[in-house]
């Protein structure tokens, strides 16, 4: 090894595969695991057998719906892989990896339809400092040329793609590969290692002119191999293999790898290329700034296993971790480790300790959470922010039998610990648990979590929209109130002032009594009466922007009483909005759409079609190639707005709302909500 990259880094690693949906991350993660003997033969995605896809519901759906950790060795060496989901829906469960992973496997295909998607992850990525090889799948279906591949996706990527193999091929189908930096051919064989031949005579030339390329973009960053290239040297083997280690782990360039997951071809080149170049966990504390002798622990994810309670999947950044330690979080909790766990997807077998750079599940850290550091000392700071996406899809759900609220709250505890993009709230005006993440599938997901494995069924519905209503016209209405029956009656008599107010001014109260015609001690009251009242106004939905004032009145110096006034006021609101020409009011949110600027024209098409109103767009900035679109849209039209953005995006676009102001609603879609409410128009 050269002097750039240095020795070797031969602690554990922690590699994460990430990609596009149905790029064969899974496939890939199955074939390293077969590869190394962690298992003992790769199994198809189609078959449900896969280790990465081991839940229920990931079978389910023929998807992976969370990150899943396997450890295995390699030549000696420790190495635990993590595939990371593909889909859009599920793509936060990778940012807590990457934050503490050495390397990731970028997996693509030669499908221009998932370029965007492969931008997106490339971004993030960049946004995290994270060192990354690319590895070009399916390469036996392959159409295009691979280096026309790598001009299609050099732009989703800031950082330039170094091709270090070039396919072989016989009658046009790909039966090897050409290492560029060995200058030797591989021959490819199902299921197993791919034997060694020399280049044949029909491509040297092509070799030669890859390998040119290569070499160039190495010596952008090694002036001596630029001294080298000019001067018609050959470069000494030694010094490129040590420019393509040091050039990964300074983040200069992506390597490229191909090869075919599905039949476990490139997969030991694969492997070598990582065990040789990649980074350790000593470069990722530099990365995330982990302070000298202080021992850290990265949390990556938790999960709630039926038997072994809560686990804790972690990587050991620095120091080591043993069984029944006491360790401290950067959130300010406390807790002692019970059992240490390497992980081969839902399997585990327990160890003592765990050293530095190794990758395990803690038990029993109950007040932990997932993207907290943890440390054996008191003190420690947070070595990663999370940043959660805005939710863009909706549900409410309710037990289908009543006796399973408590379940339902626990279960859903567990759900949101298990995954922090999922969120939920109890909605106080309509009594709704509403659960809220990144798409109809993740949700439906949520739901089978529910019911599979905490076993509490449900059932979900779109949740209500806040509708609101207000008054046009300002009356002066009596309220009076008035009952005998036996020793003391009921007396109350009021005069309101009702009037609107400016939209978004809420409700104000005030009393212009003269003379104690409405004794003070009951002006209290009144306001009470009247506020219970604009809980439910005419057309059935809570009242806002309305002005009342307390005019005069009149009171029974033994009849009267706090509840009495209360009732009159009652009676004075409902028979005075009667007469203010109520109206229906509906939230209306500002929606900013980030899509893929080939896809703009199809968003702007949408919006209106769901009663909103363009803005404008623009450039993303910092985004090339992609566009915002900002508009107005009522919050009733938002639903299912984010499927039918996805299906005009190519599964890439993603939207913000916020709540902007309420509008006036009237006709037949007011006509339609009230009745809906049980209310006629």
């Amino acid at each position: 090894m050269g002097a750039r990259a240095g020795e070797r880094r031969k602690g554990p690693k922690c590699i994460a595969i990430v990609g596009p949906f149905a790029s064969g991350k899974t496939t890939l993660f199955d074939a390293i695991l077969a590869r190394t003997g962690a298992i003992p033969r790769q199994n198809a995605v189609s078959s449900g057998n896969t280790v990465g896809d081991h839940t229920p519901e990931a079978r389910a759906h023929q998807m992976s719906v969370e990150a899943t950790f396997a450890t295995t060795e390699f030549l000696g060496e420790s190495i635990t892989f993590v595939d990371c989901p593909g889909s859009v829906e599920f793509a936060f469960e990778a940012q807590p990896v990457l934050a503490a992973c050495d390397l990731a496997v970028v997996v693509a295909e030669p499908d221009e339809k998932k370029f965007p998607a492969l931008q997106l992850i490339m971004r993030q990525l960049d946004a995290m400092g994270v060192p990354r090889m690319l590895f070009l799948n399916k390469i036996d279906k392959a159409t295009v040329g691979v280096r026309d591949t790598l001009k299609l996706l050099q732009p989703a990527s800031s950082i330039p793609l170094l091709l270090r193999q070039i396919p072989l091929r016989k009658n046009g189908i790909v039966i090897g590969s050409i290492d560029l930096a060995l200058e030797r051919a591989y021959i490819y064989r199902e299921y197993a290692e791919s034997s060694i031949a020399d280049i044949p005579d029909d491509d040297k030339a092509r070799e030669i002119e890859a390998r040119f390329s290569m070499l160039e973009t190495l010596a952008d960053h090694d002036d001596l191999l630029m001294e080298q290239l000019l001067e018609e040297i050959e470069p000494p083997r030694d010094s490129i293999f040590d420019d393509l280690a040091a050039d990964l782990r300074e983040g200069v360039v992506t390597p490229v790898l191909i090869g075919a997951a599905e039949k476990g071809n490139g997969v030991l080149r694969l492997l070598k290329a990582i065990r040789h170049d990649s980074p350790d966990s000593e470069a990722t504390r530099a990365r995330l700034g982990v302070p000298s002798g202080q021992s850290a622990l990265q949390i990556m994810k938790t999960i709630h296993t039926p038997h072994g309670g809560k686990l804790s999947l972690a990587r050991v950044l620095s120091g080591t971790i043993s069984d029944a330690t006491e360790v401290f979080s950067s959130s300010g909790t406390t807790g002692k480790v019970s059992g240490i766990y390497r992980m081969l997807g839902k399997d585990q077998s327990k160890i003592p300790a765990a050293e530095e750079g190794e990758t395990v599940a803690l038990g029993k850290l109950d007040d932990f959470a997932t993207g907290d550091t943890i440390s054996t000392s008191k003190g420690v700071a947070a070595l990663v922010e999370l940043d959660v996406p805005s939710p863009v899809f909706t549900t409410a759900l309710r037990p289908k039998e009543r006796k399973d609220d408590v379940k339902l709250s626990t279960g859903l505890q567990k759900l949101l610990q298990e995954d922090p993009s999922l969120s939920m709230e109890q909605n106080q005006d309509t009594g709704e648990t509403i659960i809220s993440g990144h798409g109809e599938m993740h949700l439906r997901v949520t739901v089978e979590r529910l019911e599979g494995k905490y076993q509490i069924p449900v059932e979900s519905h779109t949740p209500q929209v806040p509708y609101r209503e207000t008054i046009r016209k300002s009356v002066t209405q009596r309220g009076r109130h008035k009952k005998q029956s036996g020793g003391h009656g009921q007396f109350g008599d009021v005069v309101l002032d009702i009037k609107p107010l400016p939209r978004g001014a809420g409700f104000e109260f005030t009393d212009t009594i003269t003379g104690g015609v409405v004794p003070k001690q009951y002006i209290p009251s009144v306001e009470h009466g009247i506020r219970d009242y604009l809980k439910t106004g005419p057309l059935g939905f809570p009242v806002v922007d309305v002005a009342v004032n307390l005019a005069d009145g009149s009171y029974h110096s033994v009849d009267s009483s706090d509840m009495a006034f209360q009732q009159a006021a009652r009676l004075g609101m409902k028979d005075g909005m009667a007469a203010c020409s109520p109206v229906l009011l509906e939230p209306v949110l500002k929606v900013e759409i980030y899509t893929p600027s080939e896809a703009t024209a199809k968003v702007t098409a949408i919006v209106p079609q769901r009663r909103g109103q363009i803005l404008g767009f623009d450039g993303r900035p910092g985004w090339p190639g992609w566009d915002v679109v900002e508009a107005m849209m009522p919050q009733a039209e938002i639903g299912n707005l984010i499927v039918e953005l996805r299906s005009a995006t190519a599964g890439v676009a993603t939207y913000v709302a916020t709540f902007d102001h309420m509008a006036e609603l009237t006709g037949r879609l007011a006509d339609e909500v009230m009745n809906a409410n049980g209310k006629a128009a």
